[in-house]
Parts: structure tokens; sequence; C-alpha cells
């Protein structure tokens, strides 16, 4: 791991050729079987009653946070984008559900030439989102829209997931970098999905190379226990090392007793050794016995990397320590004991009839359980107070109030069927990190508390507010 890909100063460093989220474009096999059976079969039997082309408008939303959490990170709306795109029945996909007789052959028939023509809008990837809010609305006729759910939430209820993991690490770390080191401790693809996450909250880096080959995530990498017991020798380990990726890398020094270690990476590299890494034991005392250490061999710009089953409270627990960059692995990509959001996909307006100029009625599941939702397509706005500062998430029908036009928060994403808000990953991030600053300090608290400013519903009929 050299320090040059931690984000950590170094005149004259030369920009990574995937500086940043530029990536590229991979293809991918059709999205369209991400779905589960039931909304191919709502498609059927809306066909044969001949509701399937009624306009219709879905909502994505969650009803609470998870636990403790003060704010959500929306995060996958690009991959939302990528798969819609690629939601298409091909020949295999079509004989695969012939076969198994899932569908008739005029449902068949009509996803054969399924493409989204319809509208998206949402909260712009990066921004945050609290209970209630519509993070996403999905417009067209019913048939269209309804075989989506399934591909829409499982992206972004992952995707958020690990991103606001990913922000509350960021808030504890710092200025101090951190590497998302979690490919091995998920499923393959969905290690390179939580990189982009990762990033997008906060991470500077990966060691995921798949996420930095598709999305253009700065990597990082150099060793790991393995290759120093593979020697005979630690001074062989670290020697071998050197002569490879120069005086600039980073040694693992706790293979075997730490400040043995420390003392033969400093005679081996000389004081230009870039970091030492630290992936076991009491790391705030560690790490301050080894600064000392460093400093006193004349290492004094060497820096410290620590890993080791990190999370936000590790983190925030080692403020103090004199490290220089945190590495985090199974907790980053479980979502720090939250691994979904619970996010819902509801139908909340339709058409009367199937005339493309039949008016929209709100339409909502009543039941008892906390499982109710609110009728009606939403705009979305947040309030500021007077020294800018977000106090509340406004959500609506009808007009928009005087006063916050100039607040909403949904975007178009797709019109008529063609993507038109795809964003390069650097631009999400920022964005992220504006959206996380605009909040009131408490935001950033690790404490338990409920969300960090209350969502307010505003009926489109009579004005009248209710907060939740």
């Amino acid at each position: 791991m050299n320090t040059a890909d931690l984000g950590l100063p170094e005149e004259g460093r030369e920009a990574l050729p995937q500086k940043g989220g530029g990536g590229r474009r991979v293809g991918v096999p059709s999205t369209a079987l991400f779905t589960d059976q039931y909304e191919l079969t709502m498609l059927q039997a809306a066909l044969k009653a001949g509701t399937a082309e009624r306009r219709s408008v879905f909502e994505v939303f969650t009803r609470r946070l998870p636990e403790g959490r003060r704010y959500g990170v929306v995060a996958g709306t690009g991959r939302v984008l990528d798969a819609v795109e690629n939601f298409r029945f091909d020949a295999d996909v079509l004989g695969f559900l012939r076969e198994r007789n899932i569908l008739d052959e005029q449902t068949l028939k009509w996803l054969a030439d399924y493409r989204f023509s319809g509208d998206v809008w949402g909260y712009p990837e990066g921004e945050v989102y609290f209970p209630g809010s519509p993070i996403m609305r999905v417009e067209g006729t019913f048939a269209e829209c309804v075989v989506l759910e399934t591909v829409i939430l499982s992206i972004l209820n992952h995707d958020s997931a690990i991103a606001a993991a990913a922000s509350r690490m960021a808030s504890a770390a710092g200025e101090r970098p951190l590497i998302e080191m979690g490919a091995r401790r998920t499923h393959e693809l969905a290690a390179v999905a939580a990189s982009r996450a990762a990033y997008l909250g906060g991470f500077t880096s990966t060691s995921d190379l798949a996420a930095g080959f598709r999305y253009g995530i700065p990597t990082v990498g150099t060793s790991a226990h393995a290759f120093t017991l593979l020697h005979d020798r630690e001074r062989d380990a670290f020697q071998a090392q050197v002569d490879s990726m120069g005086r600039g890398t980073t040694l693992l020094v706790d293979t075997y007793d730490v400040a043995e270690a420390v003392r033969t990476a400093v005679e081996v590299a000389g004081p230009e050794l870039g970091a030492v890494r630290i992936d076991s034991g009491d790391l705030l005392l560690v790490a301050h016995r080894v600064r000392q250490q460093l400093d006193e061999l004349g290492a004094t710009g060497t820096k410290i990397i620590v890993t080791s089953d990190l999370d936000e409270y590790a983190i925030a627990s080692l403020a103090a320590a004199p490290v220089d960059a945190y590495g985090v692995g199974t907790q980053l990509v479980t979502g720090s004991g939250h691994p979904t959001c619970s996010m819902v996909y509801k139908l909340v307006a339709r058409a009367e009839a199937g005339d493309a100029t039949a008016p929209l009625v709100p339409v909502a599941k009543k039941s008892s359980g906390g499982k109710t939702s609110i009728g009606g397509r939403k705009w979305a706005a947040r309030r500021l107070d007077e020294y800018g500062v977000a106090e509340a998430e406004v959500v609506g029908t009808g007009p928009v109030p005087d006063g916050l036009a100039e607040r909403q928060l949904l975007v178009r994403l797709i019109k008529g069927g063609d993507v038109v808000a795809r964003e390069p990953l650097d631009v999400v991030r920022d964005r992220h990190t504006a959206a996380r600053a605009n909040l009131p300090l408490s935001a950033t608290q690790l404490s338990r508390g409920e969300p960090v400013i209350p969502t307010e519903y505003v009926n489109g009929r009579s004005g009248d507010r209710t907060g939740a």
C-alpha cells in the first residue's frame, strides 16, 4: 500500500488514470429477471383485466430510519438508471419464463417488446433523506412500472445502507482517509457496489480492483501477513516489498513483534518509509507506541494505517491517536449492523381509466402495524432556518407552498424512457459532503437518537401540516 494512493499529501504525485469515479461502462446482461415472480403475474392479470395501461405513480420511501441513525444517504441511483436501461426480455429470458409456465403467451409477447417509456424523478444521488422522503418516483403505465419494483429496491436498499455507514465513518474519521477493504466479506458483485457506495459516502480508495475498473475509484494494496510468512525472515519480506514497490510503500508490522518489525522496517526502507500498517491488538495503545518509535528512529514522515474490524465507533475512539488512515472491511459492507434501509415501492396514484388523459386519483394501503402509506403524487423540499441549516423535510401533494419552490429536492432522472441525469461519481460524492454539512451538527453524533430533522406532511387540499 503506497501512501500516494491513500489521499495523503505527496509533492509531484501523478494522478491515477482511474482518478475519482470516471470508470468504464461495463456491459452487463439483462436485468429483467432481477425481479420477484409476482410482479410478472400481476402484469399478466392486469393485461387480461384491461388495467395494465392505466397511468400510475409509484414512490420509493422508508417509513423509518435504522435504529439510532440520524439521516439516510441516497445511493445507487446511477446503478438504477443502468438497470432500467438493461431491463430487456431477450430470447433466453423469455424461454425460461415459457419453460417454467410462469406466464401465458400474451404476456410473453408483451414483454418481448418491453422498453420503459415513462419518467423517473428522484432525490439526486448523494443527497440525504428522512422517513417519508419520496426518494424516487416512477411514472408510466402500471405495466411498465410494476415490473421494476424489485430491481430498484434491491439496488437502493443495499447501496444506501452502505453509503450511510460510510458517511458515519467519514464523519468520525474527520480529515483522515478511509480505505474500503470489504470485498472478501460479501458477495463478489455486492462488493463492487459496496465500494461505489463507500466512495460516495466519503471513503477515499478501495482494495477491490473490479470497483476501480468499473467506477474509477482509486485503488490501493500491497501485502498481507501471508507475504511475511512466506519468507524465512521478516527482514527478507520487507526487503522484497521495498525492492518491488519502493520506499514509499506500506509495511505490515504486526505479524510477529510490532516493535521489532518497526525497527526492521525503518532499517530496510530508511526514514523515507511511506507507512506502517497495524492490523491487531489495542490499536490506541499500539499506535502511540509506534508513533513514538518511528519518531525516535528518524522516520517522522512515516504514516500509520490501522485496520482490524473497525466501525464508526472504533474510528471515533481513535480520534486522539496518531493514526493517519483507516482501513475498513466487514462493518462497512454489512452496513455497520444495518444492511438494508427498509425502503418500499408503493403505488400512490393511478388513473381512473386507461385513457392517457384520465385524471390521477390518490391510492394508499390501509393497515395496522405501521405499514400504512400516504396516497398522492408527492413533492419534497427541505426548509432551512435563518442560518441556512436544515430544520425540516417537507413532503406534500398539490401546490408547493410559497418559500419552498426553490428548495425542492426531486430532479428528473429519466424522461420518456431516456436517461437524462447520469453523473460522474465524484460529483455525487461532493454532493453528499455538502448535504451532510447543511444538517444540524447533531447529525454526526454517534449516540442513538431520532432523525436530525422532522418530516412534515402538507395536505395539498387544505395546506394543513402534520409532523412525523
